[in-house]
């Protein structure tokens, strides 16, 4: 481990979101870093993403908004349709959204850990960490450092090597995600009374269950994510079966023929729930320590947010001091996590968010949090 403070070093298992967002702050607060990621090429995969205030405001901090904000868009109302009739459009007023690409989102923020001088290792696959600040990789190379962050998904090994227990919690549905060409022109002419920038939760129960939300990540590019229980095998097909989705949403047959073009995967959703986040010098961030059912579209935000406020934490303790530091880290942080997964899972059970005005109240707890302004939040969880 560094001897003083001013050498202060970091090893990150998973270059993703959370992986690369607590690279930069840590870069920023004068750490040196070192990132592996175990694809040979750095890149995202994924579809789109919504970024709700709490992690715009991460992304404020690094410098990052004017960037973030010519790649992206935010959609004029949030509608929510049951069996294809309005139910709610919801201006989210005083909410700072946006949508984008997952591929543009994870781009940006290579671009700013690289200007920061972090180190970004392709092909490198951790296998586990100790509790002192050992990174370990498949070939047996050890790396030593003041703290280490196990950003590596939902199988983290980091996470699995420290024995660090979970539990995990599946519910009745899944989704599967595309991207694909806007389609605006022939959206309209289909249904040309429809605003085609909203943001439009699809849902359909009867006679069977099949949502498609639709979500404008850009001027060019769609994102529409397709849900289907999961013990249904036509509604969950990858390709997507046309017919099927077609004679139940017949206005989206532009943007559905797309989709079946594009090599997809349908994933379950589920809930983990760890014993612990941290364990002496590492930290869990992102699906790694709190994968949640995508409902309130926190899964990223929750991973950026926390990403950030546990390398400010480490960033503000002594060198000595990281896992006791880690520890609080949690205990402030953690509540809110916690109980956006609860309302996620919650949404995701029943079902809730198909009769619209959902984002009210105390559902919006966790987006309208500020991680870069903690010294409230810290008083407050003190009373």
């Amino acid at each position: 481990m560094s001897s003083t403070f001013d050498t202060r070093h970091a090893e990150i298992s998973g270059a993703g979101f959370a992986g690369l967002t607590a690279s930069i702050a840590l870069a920023r607060q004068g750490w040196s870093v070192r990132v592996h990621e175990r694809a040979g090429q750095l890149r995202e995969q994924g579809a789109g993403i919504v970024l709700w205030q709490n992690s715009l405001r991460v992304l404020d901090a690094f410098g990052l908004t004017d960037e973030i904000n010519a790649g992206s868009m935010t959609p004029p109302y949030y509608e929510t349709r049951m069996q294809n009739s309005i139910v709610s459009d919801e201006d989210l007023a005083g909410i700072r959204w946006r949508t984008m690409t997952r591929p543009f989102l994870h781009s940006v923020l290579a671009s700013a850990a690289r200007r920061e001088g972090v180190e970004i290792l392709t092909g490198s696959t951790v296998v586990g960490a100790t509790e002192q600040g050992t990174l370990r990789l498949t070939d047996g190379t050890e790396f030593e450092a003041d703290l280490v962050i196990g950003a590596d998904g939902v199988g983290s090994p980091v996470r699995d090597s420290l024995g660090i227990e979970f539990d995990r919690q599946t519910s009745r549905d899944g989704i599967s995600r595309f991207l694909v060409p806007r389609k605006k022109a022939e959206l309209q002419a289909i249904e040309p009374d429809t605003d085609w920038d909203n943001m439009i939760d699809f849902w359909n129960l009867e006679p069977r269950v099949l949502r498609v939300l639709y979500t404008p990540a850009n001027e060019n590019e769609l994102y529409i994510a397709l849900m289907a229980p999961s013990d249904d095998p036509q509604g969950s097909a990858v390709p997507i079966d046309l017919d099927l989705w077609t004679s139940i949403h017949p206005q989206l047959a532009p943007v559905l023929e797309e989709a079946v073009k594009v090599e997809g995967k349908y994933y379950g959703y589920q809930t983990t729930r760890l014993e612990q986040w941290t364990k002496g010098r590492v930290a869990l961030v992102g699906d790694a320590a709190h994968a949640m059912c995508p409902a309130l579209a926190q899964g990223g935000g929750c991973a950026i947010m926390n990403a950030y406020t546990v390398a400010q934490a480490a960033s503000e303790s002594d060198i000595a001091d990281i896992p006791e530091a880690l520890g609080e880290w949690e205990r402030l942080e953690r509540p809110l996590t916690d109980r956006c997964q609860s309302r996620s899972q919650d949404y995701a059970n029943t079902r809730g968010m198909a009769y619209g005005n959902q984002f009210t109240g105390d559902v919006n707890e966790t987006t309208l949090y500020d991680p870069t302004h903690r010294e409230r939040h810290r008083q407050d969880a003190v009373a």
